[in-house]
């Protein structure tokens, strides 16, 4: 398959995952606290977690126009911004496993992983895409 395929596959992929999560969270926020590692049986937060799914929905916005404006540039962008946030998120979740069980661990660690993993696999297939032309300057 050709790097422009797996690159939309890949924004598509977490667009999809970002705006249902990001849904879920701010208009759910109870419900997807109660997840065992969302929660991690802290005390409940409403602010907190339809923030996160605020936050979860503005990094969709960069993805999805990505997957329509396939640009070296645009994908690059999107791409970080997802990075800078998933990276974090998982050392986070990794210094905070002690509220979890063992069965709880090793998803949530999977799950994280794979959004740190994914965005970082896709950047260098963006070598391989056109940068956005600049419009002609008038004067």
């Amino acid at each position: 398959m050709s790097a422009r395929i797996w690159l939309r596959a890949g924004l598509a992929f977490l667009a999809a995952t970002q705006f249902a999560v990001g849904c879920w969270a701010l208009f759910f926020p109870r419900s997807f606290f109660d997840i065992p590692f969302v929660g991690m049986r802290m005390p409940y937060n409403a602010h907190l977690m339809m923030d996160y799914g605020a936050m979860s929905l503005a990094t969709a916005v960069p993805l999805g126009v990505s997957f329509f404006v396939v640009r070296r540039g645009m994908v690059r962008t999107a791409l970080a911004v997802y990075v800078v946030f998933a990276v974090p998120h998982l050392a986070i979740h990794v210094r905070l496993l002690h509220h979890l069980t063992p069965g709880e661990r090793v998803p949530l660690l999977l799950a994280l992983s794979a959004a740190a993993v994914i965005p970082l696999a896709l950047w260098p297939l963006t070598n391989r895409l056109q940068p956005v032309r600049e419009a002609p300057h008038s004067t």
